[in-house]
């Protein structure tokens, strides 16, 4: 099966591509993460992460941590903790309702990417949960398709630190300061910290 619907066919015949998309379809995407995928992956500190709901209206975000938060179980599988966030769950509430989902990984000094395509499911009780600390849930991606990215427009960034609020191993992250704004407090859930804040 074709990874291209009509919408980018029309825009591949528009522009004379569709002979070039197919010879790119069959040079580079897999449906399987080779060595060299896998270690890019766990080395990365970020992804983009692109969700739907089910009329398919879209969320795009940015999810961080320490480099390995996200793991390669095996070939076809990815692992994801969910932190701790804003409460609202715009993406992986959208993969709920439609589990299909799209994830780039980025390395800005090496202007390498990497595009993901896979099926999220998600669990609090999944057997992983212990090896991430902080982790509200676990997020397994089934891989339906992997490849490289051209990386010419890729612009070189560098990192200057981590965020202070990536959670780690025998160390409690600081409290953000929104959560210690009065008409927020007061909403967090039981168990926040920032409610005993000061």
């Amino acid at each position: 099966m074709s990874l291209y619907h009509n919408g980018q066919r029309q825009l591949q015949d528009r522009f004379d591509t569709r002979q070039l998309a197919d010879a790119m379809e069959t040079k580079t995407v897999r449906d399987i993460i080779n060595p060299k995928q896998k270690v890019f992956i766990e080395s990365c500190d970020m992804f983009f992460l692109a969700t739907a709901d089910e009329k398919g209206r879209p969320s795009c975000s940015y999810k961080g941590g320490e480099p390995g938060f996200v793991r390669v179980l095996d070939e076809q599988t990815l692992v994801i903790p969910n932190y701790d966030g804003n409460g609202m769950y715009l993406s992986w509430g959208n993969a709920l309702a439609n589990p299909n989902i799209g994830m780039l990984f980025i390395d800005f000094m090496k202007g390498w990417r990497l595009r993901v395509g896979g099926v999220a499911s998600i669990s609090d009780s999944d057997p992983l949960m212990e090896q991430f600390c902080e982790a509200q849930f676990i997020v397994r991606i089934a891989v339906r398709e992997i490849f490289g990215n051209c990386p010419r427009y890729i612009h070189k960034y560098q990192l200057v630190e981590r965020s202070a609020y990536v959670p780690k191993a025998d160390c409690r992250p600081p409290v953000p300061d929104w959560k210690k704004q009065p008409e927020l407090r007061n909403v967090l859930p039981a168990r926040d910290p920032a409610r005993r804040e000061t």
